[in-house]
């Protein structure tokens, strides 16, 4: 596209998973969008890429769960349009010390989302391959999945460009402005410039530094590096660890917060990774791996829970990728306000754990777009609001507290 005059009712700045599902959304319902990206597309130096995210509906937070719940039924959607699959669903197990205050409240949120789980106690679990330490419970619940996340990236794109939407890749946005009558105004690194009557900012690692240079207000997201690791399964244990066999996605409760995947994405290998990184620019990351927190808290964790099952005591291979982190570590989904009023969204601040709802997302943010409020039953937008920090978004549910104290695991 040369002609960087041309007008839209709507550009989305970033081609992560958050900015295509918005682009998709926006080009169903009929609006010329185009989808900006300051690389290339499926690049690897954001948060969208990689072999696999997990999908589970057990949180702690009970407006969660409902979005998990509402994003599995948009997933299937999409991908019944793309003629292929994405996710694929597996069984999903919580484990954490029978008094984590966490992991009681997963349970509370499966009472009040009617989830349907049970309380697993202590022991090996799923063919003896996990094993529950004395004093520690598992919640396990049939609602789990790996979603193959570059693959989710592309089938989005790929929706959105047959929806009629324009995908430009190596367009770095430099400046956003209020352009009067025509909207908004956006110049690129080489000066072209393209009008939106709307604008969404879904800049992933990038949107804090692009909104700072737009506005000077600093957002409250700060650019995490997290490394994802795999441990090679010990032979004959194979089929015991494959998704195929049942195994499930699962998360540790914890300092820190372990999470993992069934053997799929690499044969022989089952993903274990820590919740967490530490502070990075995104333009000038070291991309090495953080070993020491490896070390000194994944490791142990693998050696206890999979102990004769697992051949390495350390990962056979790492993968470096990024969170944007949030204070709270709830998204960020609002209207940049000030001068830009409601003609710019921001999307980000996915804290590690969005990908999952991307799709319910992207339509959160196509409803500000096109009409101001969300539309999604049961989607209260106070949780993600910018300002939310001085106005205690969690504060005030007696009704789900009452629920964590009162429905604890036997």
């Amino acid at each position: 596209m040369e002609d960087t005059g041309e007008a839209f009712d709507a550009v989305v700045i970033g081609a992560g998973i958050m900015g295509s599902c918005a682009t998709y959304e926006l080009a169903k319902r009929g609006l010329k969008v185009l989808l900006l990206e300051q690389f290339d597309f499926l690049h690897h130096r954001g948060s969208s890429h990689g072999e696999s995210r997990t999908i589970r509906v057990t949180y702690p937070e009970k407006y969660y769960a409902a979005m998990v719940l509402h994003s599995w039924r948009l997933w299937e959607q999409a991908e019944s349009e793309a003629g292929y699959r994405v996710l694929t669903r597996t069984p999903h197990l919580d484990v954490a010390p029978a008094d984590d205050a966490g992991l009681r409240a997963v349970i509370a949120s499966c009472r009040f989302n009617s989830v349907p789980h049970r309380v697993e106690a202590a022991g090996e679990l799923f063919s003896g391959s996990f094993r529950v330490p004395e004093g520690w419970i598992g919640v396990y619940n049939e609602q789990g999945g790996v979603i193959r996340a570059t693959k989710a990236l592309s089938m989005f794109q790929t929706l959105a460009l047959k929806r009629g939407a324009v995908l430009r890749d190596h367009a770095e946005v430099t400046r956003i402005e209020k352009g009067g009558e025509r909207g908004i105004r956006v110049t690129l690194g080489n000066g072209d410039e393209i009008w939106g009557k709307k604008c969404v900012v879904a800049a992933g690692a990038w949107t804090s530094k692009l909104v700072e240079s737009v506005t000077g207000n600093v957002l409250p997201i700060k650019p995490l590096h997290t490394t994802i690791c795999y441990w090679r399964i010990k032979e004959g244990f194979e089929e015991t660890f494959s998704a195929g066999g049942g195994f499930p996605t699962f998360a540790s409760y914890g300092d820190p917060f372990i999470y993992g995947t069934p053997s799929l994405e690499f044969p022989g290998l089952i993903k274990v990774a820590v919740h967490g990184g530490y502070p990075c620019d995104p333009d000038r990351r070291t991309w090495t791996t953080d070993m020491d927190l490896v070390k000194r808290a994944v490791c142990p964790w693998v050696e206890r829970t999979f102990a004769g099952r697992v051949e390495s005591t350390e990962p056979v291979v790492t993968q470096a990728c990024m969170y944007s982190m949030t204070p709270d570590e709830d998204f960020v989904i609002d209207f940049l306000g000030g001068e830009f009023g409601k003609e710019v969204v921001v999307a980000g601040g996915f804290s590690g754990h969005g990908f999952k709802m991307s799709p319910l997302v992207g339509k959160m943010v196509a409803d500000l777009v096109t009409g101001g409020e969300v539309t999604v039953p049961g989607v209260d937008l106070r949780y993600f609001r910018i300002g939310r920090f001085e106005e205690n978004p969690k504060g005030n549910e007696k009704e789900y507290d009452d629920l964590v104290g009162s429905h604890l695991p036997p």
